[in-house]
């Protein structure tokens, strides 16, 4: 399908904590920039200039049955409300769109496939990514830990417990059971060389795995 575009490109604000993730995502748009243009990076603050899209990037962030969506929808400055995600969750989609959503994409996007969902959600459409299963993350994205051999979910994992989070909260945030959980714990633990909860948080607290706090308001050539 052929979407009329506007002569601008689509303005987006990236969303999430952690830095690193939102910088490798942004630079997925570079060959796209006629089309897609990086007008902010959000570490814990919320969006400041209107933009046509936010993409909320769920790494080691509430999922969408928790209020931060609600509130980026309630923002003036947000035109469109897209949430970027691994957890294809029934209930978890079903509370995006309760809420007001206009997309709920999948990590496992390409480039250029993440581009003509953002342009359709523009457009006026509700986009829903296919997904039945886990699957690898799109190539380009980044998240902590990634050179030194830790997988995005391991490293989600890590970054929660960097924050504090119990096994019973990491289960919750990241709708894995906790058998699972723990077995992501095992291997990331084998990983960074940690046999307890205290080396694993101060190895996170070292390597960035604490959130950050601070804004890229504009992003290579954004408005």
């Amino acid at each position: 399908m052929v979407l009329s575009r506007d002569s601008r490109p689509i303005t987006v604000a990236l969303v999430d904590d952690y830095d690193v993730v939102l910088k490798g995502l942004a630079h997925l748009f570079d060959d796209y920039r006629d089309r897609v243009v990086i007008a902010e990076i959000d570490a814990n603050q919320g969006v400041s200039d209107p933009v046509d899209v936010v993409l909320y990037d769920s790494f080691a962030q509430p999922e969408s049955d928790h209020r931060e969506i609600s509130e980026l929808i309630r923002n003036p400055r947000a035109r469109r409300v897209v949430v970027y995600t691994w957890n294809f969750h029934a209930e978890l989609i079903e509370s995006a769109r309760r809420q007001g959503v206009h997309g709920y994409l999948s990590k496992t996007l390409t480039a250029a496939q993440l581009v003509a969902a953002i342009e359709a959600v523009h457009s006026g459409e509700v986009v829903i990514s296919d997904q039945s299963r886990r699957a690898p993350s799109a190539p380009g994205l980044e998240w902590p830990g990634r050179l030194e051999g830790i997988t995005d979910r391991e490293s989600e994992i890590l970054a929660l417990i960097t924050q504090g989070k119990s096994n019973a909260d990491v289960a919750r945030l990241t709708y894995l059971s906790p058998n699972t959980v723990k077995s992501y714990i095992r291997s990331v633990y084998r990983k960074i060389g940690a046999t307890s909860r205290t080396q694993a948080v101060l190895y996170g607290v070292r390597h960035g795995f604490t959130p950050d706090t601070h804004r890229i308001e504009h992003w290579m050539g954004g408005p």
